[in-house]
């Protein structure tokens, strides 16, 4: 029977059906053809090439634009089954040698290899004498001088074409524009193949924008309120614009005790690694970082991307918040701005040694950016209308649906604002201006003989903070240009005529950012875990595993997979195959542990009620000595259950240890010392599989309890 795409969907990565348009591109692909796929972060690109690479006979070569990823992505495949490697910087000669020996002797479905390696010419020349089925070009836009992650090392992929004409190409992103997608198809020759055109929505992330009153202690009101309370520790992303910014908001975060880590490309490169496999493979970890951190990056669970900075381009915004959520689960995209973010792109943007025509683009794609900040209505529908996506009714899942902004009637205002522009000639940033309108004597005003004029204190009826907020909005508005050669000096623009004769009016969005918003907008978002008791230990027995293989927990099963889990309460393995996210190879893998975990799960909730009721019972049973075996059995119980009990009766203070277990000295030293091994003694979710390895399985789990139980509360 001939293998079909469905059958490797569900067999090696445990879905039953596709999504989207996932179909028809890795039928496209099958049957030779040249594809272009923009399809947002979280849809499923992935697939569209790998699918394809274990149908077709070869190899599938995979462009990937960051080597330190290619590991892991690497890892994943694997444990689904797939024969996968990649070529890299980080690999020996040696190494080197044996992949190529692999890739002679056909026993690698898909390559992962960096665009500056691949060109290469001994590379060029290797490949063609390897069997190929196709290239997939990931991250695409990198090609395009249009894109915004533009890498002059794709620029080179051209020569594919010439190289291995009889190769189809598949270029993949999830973020370009009609001139960016046209770039993309004249620079790798896709003009000849299908386009397939995904929607951009991504309505499990709620988009959140506020303007700047201390940025760092908002974004950890942030945090705090919303994802690291309690025992729920969410990972997540914080974007700086500077290096100097990133590593000061890291350490003031670790100050506020967080798990928060820097990364930009100043770091020393073993740094930004060993930062970023903590960041892939731990549960808790804060990445605050540039944009030079994120690309490619395929960790599923993370739960926000926050800004501390205005993001240049809609495209960079919609690619780094993209970030978010790519299991689906709900997930926050939170920013705060100002105008000096406005400034200092602007700065950027004028120093840069591009085209006239570059800078013009680059200018248009940042006022973008400012609509959607300065925007009342919804967020998403701006955002999507950006890219050409359409969404007819307002989302529901954003901060401007869910707390609609009050605006005002800014006529008069506004009018204010651009005079004070216009008596001081033209010359000076938001800063004075504003000390102009709201009457502020100092050394300037007085040096420029600005108290003089007939604007001086005539803002009063506004805050420091509100006038910021007017200034910004008629900046977005286009009213008002600033000048980066000027030092920030904002001067008027011609259109803002009509409003200062006033011919127009214009109503301006009242700007407030309450913590009674905040937590009403929370509500909305968070899907709660149906059981969090049985969530964590599900968490702890995947990290376990994960450890042990030495990869990051999603790769073991997805945060989504438990999810799904803990929905079915799978005891077979039809059950389990049943689960979103197994397939038969991980079934084969990990499933008699995850059955075993629901089995005992099971009878221990059987069990619960039982053991309140006969508590007293149980203690005076184990006072008499008598054994837990014998414990179990008179009263139908689990041994598992009857040492939990035990357990909790130590930590209270009902028990002793030597009253609840039966260990010599010798015995209860050896339990000792593994303990004081384990690095997560004091945590809720407390590996004892580790303890019990170290021991050789000698003693009972639940004997292990027990002393741990003792331990802590001796210690105390």
């Amino acid at each position: 029977m001939n293998t079909t795409a469905l059958d490797i969907l569900t067999s090696q990565f445990g879905y039953t059906e596709f999504r989207g348009q996932q179909e028809a591109i890795i039928q496209n692909v099958c049957e030779g053809q040249n594809t272009l796929v923009l399809m947002p972060t979280g849809g499923g690109k992935s697939l569209c090439y790998q699918i394809p690479a274990l149908l077709l006979e070869g190899c599938t070569i995979v462009v990937s634009p960051l080597i330190a990823l290619m590991e892991d992505q690497v890892i994943a495949l694997r444990q689904n089954g797939v024969n996968a490697a990649f070529l890299n910087s980080s690999l020996s000669h040696v190494e080197v040698q044996n992949i190529e020996s692999t890739l002679r002797a056909g026993q690698i479905d898909i390559l992962y290899i960096a665009p500056e390696r691949l060109i290469q010419p001994y590379t060029m020349q290797f490949l063609q004498q390897i069997k190929l089925n196709l290239f997939a070009i990931d991250e695409a836009h990198c090609v395009s001088q249009w894109g915004h992650d533009f890498r002059s090392d794709y620029l080179q992929l051209e020569q594919l074409a010439a190289f291995f004409p009889n190769v189809p190409r598949i270029a993949l992103t999830a973020t370009a524009d009609q001139h960016t997608r046209e770039d993309i198809i004249q620079r790798l020759s896709l003009s000849e193949g299908k386009q397939f055109i995904s929607g951009f929505d991504r309505p499990n992330i709620q988009y959140r924008i506020h303007q700047k009153d201390n940025a760092r202690h908002q974004l950890l009101r942030f945090i705090k309120h919303e994802h690291w309370q309690n025992t729920q520790h969410d990972c997540g992303v914080v974007y700086c614009l500077s290096r100097k910014r990133v590593e000061s908001t890291a350490q003031w975060l670790q100050s506020k005790g967080l798990n928060a880590l820097p990364y930009h490309a100043g770091l020393p490169m073993n740094l930004r690694s060993a930062h970023q496999q903590r960041f892939l493979r731990e549960d808790s970890v804060i990445m605050v970082a540039t944009v030079a951190f994120g690309m490619g990056i395929d960790k599923p669970d993370v739960r926000f991307v926050a800004h501390l900075d205005l993001p240049k381009s809609l495209e960079a915004y919609y690619q780094e918040t993209g970030r978010a959520g790519r299991d689906g689960q709900p997930s926050t995209a939170w920013m705060v701005y100002g105008v000096q973010d406005v400034i200092n792109l602007s700065k950027m943007l004028s120093s840069s040694q591009a085209s006239d025509e570059f800078k013009r683009i680059e200018r248009f794609k940042l006022d973008a950016m400012l609509g959607l900040c300065e925007v009342s209505s919804c967020r998403r529908q701006t955002l999507l209308q950006y890219f050409g996506d359409r969404l007819d009714q307002p989302c529901g899942n954003c901060d401007t649906c869910l707390n609609p902004p009050p605006t005002f009637e800014a006529t008069v205002v506004s009018q204010k604002a651009l005079s004070a522009i216009y008596r001081t000639d033209q010359r000076f940033g938001v800063n004075h201006l504003i000390s102009v309108l709201l009457g502020e004597n100092s050394e300037k005003i007085e040096q420029h003989l600005h108290h003089q004029l007939s604007v001086f204190g005539i803002g009063k009826e506004l805050t420091q903070s509100q006038w910021r907020s007017v200034y910004r909005q008629l900046i977005a508005r286009r009213l008002i240009n600033v000048d980066v050669s000027g030092y920030g000096a904002l001067q008027l623009d011609i259109s803002c005529r009509a409003l200062l004769r006033g011919d127009e009016s214009i109503s301006l969005r009242l700007e407030t950012e309450t913590l009674e918003n905040v937590k009403k907008t929370k509500r909305s978002n968070i899907k709660p875990v149906k059981d969090k008791a049985l969530w964590n230990e599900l968490r702890a027995l995947r990290k376990s595993i994960a450890d042990e293989l030495d990869v990051p927990a999603y790769v073991v099963f997805s945060d989504a997979t438990l999810m799904d889990m803990i929905d079915r309460h799978p005891l077979t393995e039809e059950q389990m195959l049943a689960v979103n996210g197994v397939g038969e190879n991980k079934l084969e893998r990990f499933g008699e542990q995850f059955i075993r975990f629901f089995e005992e799960a099971n009878t221990q909730s059987s069990e619960i009620d039982a053991v309140a009721i006969n508590q007293q019972e149980i203690l005076a049973l184990c006072l008499s000595n008598m054994s837990v075996k014998d414990i179990a059995v008179q009263r139908n119980l689990s041994e598992q259950v009857v040492y939990k009990f035990l357990a909790n009766s130590i930590s209270t203070g009902a028990l002793n240890l030597q009253q609840a277990v039966d260990l010599t000295e010798a015995e209860l030293g050896q339990i000792e010392d593994a303990l004081l091994m384990s690095d997560d003694l004091h945590e809720a979710r407390f590996n004892y599989a580790n303890v019990s390895t170290l021991l050789d399985g000698v003693f009972p789990t639940g004997v292990i309890r027990c002393v741990r139980e003792h331990v802590l509360k001796t210690a105390l």
